[in-house]
């Protein structure tokens, strides 16, 4: 059996759907096949499991910048560090892009047409294409931060300011909001002759504007993110390589570990956007082919970019030995966080891969 390919960023509009199954609802993308329970149950998982992830690291660091928590004055003043300001505006990020994007795609899965309206059909992509951008672009921000930190400690403090930090906060928000103009602009509610009274929220482009716009977003939503994280992280491997030679077996653990963490990270974020990126580029230069078989790849790649915003907070957060002692300190019960030592309490620190193990 052909399926039809649900309508969605990636797609051309009307024109993609094959003929077999315009008969079919002509792109509403759900109601009789298994997909339209299974694709909205997995979204829903990752939905739960982002948002937990997401709006724990906010309430830590909430709780921390308040001197929540029992900490005191010391964790408070750290929770306005540079590596902090990028966690919180990264868990800002990829929760909204959560809240924005997969209930909506899950109802496009399941649904026989866009029952949303016109404003949420732009205003939903517009907003989705923004915290995609802005949870990509403070990736490179927290990379930048920790080449700074690590390969140039001695010169980092004029760099690495509270200021700064958030003026880079703002510089990647309004760059953010101006790269995604073009899909507000574009996306619109349309019928298709073969369901004259569906309607259908799809992109609609004139000439080659598309494909020059995707080529864009590929170069500046995902290589060149890809190849800044990847030169910044290969540096510090390179550093914390060069300085393993003289050092205890204490501090040899520590590097090893923050290695295994970073390349990590840089997996995670190829591997998470690889597909959607390809299908954009496969959809526009190619033919891309509507069977059982990319209709399973599209729907993993949905899984995948919007898994990327679950990643983050363990990458970013939870494999920090410092965050999880935050986290003891402001969830102080005493069945799944056992409250620290005082003494413990006050050096607690929300920091990853922190300068003290370099």
């Amino acid at each position: 059996m052909l399926l039809l390919l649900p309508p969605g960023n990636e797609s051309s509009g009307p024109a993609d759907l094959p003929p077999a199954n315009r008969s079919e609802g002509a792109g509403g993308g759900g109601g009789s096949g298994s997909e339209a329970v299974v694709v909205p149950v997995v979204f829903g998982l990752i939905f739960v499991v982002g948002l937990v992830g997401n709006s724990l690291v906010m309430v830590v660091i909430g709780r921390m910048r308040c001197g929540g928590g029992g900490g005191g004055g010391a964790v408070g003043m750290r929770s306005g560090s540079p590596t902090n300001i990028f966690i919180l505006n990264l868990s800002v990020a990829d929760l909204s892009f959560l809240l924005l994007c997969v209930p909506f795609q899950a109802t496009i899965y399941s649904l026989p047409q866009w029952v949303f309206g016109g404003f949420v059909c732009k205003v939903g992509h517009y907003f989705s294409s923004v915290c995609m951008l802005v949870s990509i672009f403070t990736l490179v921000a927290m990379s930048a931060d920790r080449y700074v930190a690590v390969v140039h400690s001695k010169r980092s403090a004029c760099v690495r300011s509270r200021r700064n930090a958030l003026a880079a906060v703002c510089v990647i928000w309004t760059a953010s909001l101006l790269c995604s103009v073009p899909v507000a602009q574009h996306q619109v509610l349309t019928r298709h002759p073969a369901a004259p009274n569906s309607t259908f929220c799809w992109e609609m482009w004139t000439g080659a504007s598309r494909a020059g716009y995707r080529v864009t977003i590929v170069l500046v939503g995902y290589l060149l993110p890809l190849l800044l994280i990847s030169c910044c992280y290969a540096r510090v491997l390179y550093h914390l390589h060069k300085k393993m030679k003289n050092m205890s077996k204490k501090s040899e653990c520590a590097k090893r570990k923050t290695a295994q963490t970073v390349l990590l990270v840089v997996a995670a974020f190829t591997i998470c956007w690889m597909p959607h990126h390809i299908i954009a580029m496969w959809v526009e230069f190619g033919s891309f082919p509507l069977t059982d078989a990319s209709f399973a790849f599209r729907i993993v790649s949905h899984c995948l970019s919007y898994g990327n915003s679950c990643v983050n907070p363990v990458l970013y957060a939870f494999l920090s030995e410092n965050f999880r002692k935050a986290c003891r300190q402001v969830f102080t019960c005493r069945f799944l966080f056992p409250p620290l030592p005082r003494d413990t309490a006050s050096r607690v620190r929300l920091e990853i891969f922190s300068t003290s193990h370099v």
